[in-house]
């Protein structure tokens, strides 16, 4: 029998056929070590090298610039790190927001527990950093701010590019997390101005345990792993070719149908949006309103619990929730939370996110349910 309806590819997305027909070779008989200088290291090899060409084709970037991670929280942790203890001789001063990733917050935390200071710049009721702010944190000890592309839970897109005219006139790094962005909309680069930019495979339809971390050339940072030298040095370890070829036969595909994929999340996204403010008498929305994610509802309904909601749609959809409500207590996220947010919408919060494959069909009968379950 068929699942729930699935309205939540923020958390993961599913396998893209080609991206499984083109891992099949490498389960079946491509077995073959890619460090290996024999004829079973060959074409392992040459997949790991196109897949590379692949990433950097999307992200308009050289192949020598892209290192493949275990996924967005180690690429993201590469980042930081690697820069603070590259840098530390220069300073020991990050600069970042109050609704980053997790990945970003707690290697910001244990930083600080080893001598670094961080700034957590608060966020606007739209989830947005304000280029000023960031201005006016930069002190001379700076030497990395990390700021995510687009917010996970309610879809901002953040001032990247205007971040980056910052940085440009002094010896700041900035590292972006890009892993909700990339296949939506466009992430090149030397367009964002970043020197650094971390890649999750699952987000993209590609398998999960497979990432990827851009850094620009000429950027220092400490190694990652320690090893026989695989990815130029930066992360030893015989490379995940299954993953690998995987993640790049996503951004293939995520390059080639950017535009359509980006117009149909967005379509099935307004549709459910507009279905469930016509049904639903107290809907708040959540984040931008137009400086958004294609896919992405945050909607928060007045004075009602997620948790219990997500008990309701259970058996018919699959989607996170923006808090958890015990007994005595109402766990807001920290997201919503920095947002100002109001406890009495806050609590009854629910991520909703299409995806490439989400139907009309599926979208009218999520909003059938969902209104059901908040009128009772």
């Amino acid at each position: 029998m068929p699942g729930p309806i699935y309205l939540d590819y923020n958390a993961t997305t599913p396998h893209d056929s080609e991206v499984i027909a083109a891992i099949r070779p490498y389960l079946e008989e491509a077995f073959g070590n890619p460090s290996s200088g024999h004829w079973y290291g060959s074409k392992p090899r040459e997949a790991v090298i196109e897949a590379r060409r692949r990433v950097a084709a999307l992200l308009d970037c050289r192949s020598e610039e892209i290192v493949f991670t275990s996924g967005g929280t180690e690429s993201n942790n590469h980042a930081v790190k690697g820069v603070a203890y590259a840098s530390r001789h220069r300073g020991n001063h990050i600069i970042t927001s109050q609704i980053e990733h997790p990945a970003i917050l707690e290697v910001c935390r244990y930083l600080e527990g080893d001598g670094f200071d961080v700034t957590y710049l608060p966020v606007d009721g739209q989830g947005l950093v304000r280029p000023a702010d960031v201005a006016a944190a930069i002190t001379s000890a700076t030497i990395l701010i990390t700021i995510m592309h687009a917010n996970n839970e309610v879809g901002t897109i953040r001032p990247i590019a205007d971040i980056s005219e910052l940085t440009r006139k002094q010896d700041i790094l900035l590292h972006t997390d890009a892993a909700q962005s990339l296949g939506k909309i466009p992430a090149e680069v030397d367009s964002l101005g970043v020197d650094l930019l971390a890649v999750a495979g699952h987000k993209i339809y590609a398998p999960k345990g497979i990432g990827a971390l851009y850094i620009r050339n000429g950027v220092e940072l400490a190694k990652f792993m320690h090893g026989a030298g695989q990815e130029s040095g930066w992360r030893a370890g015989t490379e995940n070719v299954l993953e690998i070829v995987g993640l790049g036969k996503a951004f293939e595909i995520a390059k080639r149908d950017l535009v359509e994929n980006g117009i149909h999340m967005q379509t099935m996204r307004d549709r459910l949006y507009e279905g469930l403010k016509e049904k639903c008498e107290k809907v708040r929305l959540n984040g931008h309103p137009q400086q958004r994610l294609p896919n992405t509802l945050s909607l928060s309904f007045y004075d009602r619990e997620a948790n219990r909601l997500l008990e309701k749609i259970g058996p018919e959809i699959a989607a996170s929730a923006g808090a958890a409500c015990h007994s005595d207590t109402v766990e807001i996220s920290h997201v919503l939370e920095a947002m100002n947010v109001p406890e009495i919408w806050a609590k009854g919060t629910l991520r909703l996110t299409t995806g490439r494959h989400t139907t009309a069909d599926e979208i009218d009968r999520a909003i059938e349910v969902i209104s059901e379950a908040v009128r009772r």
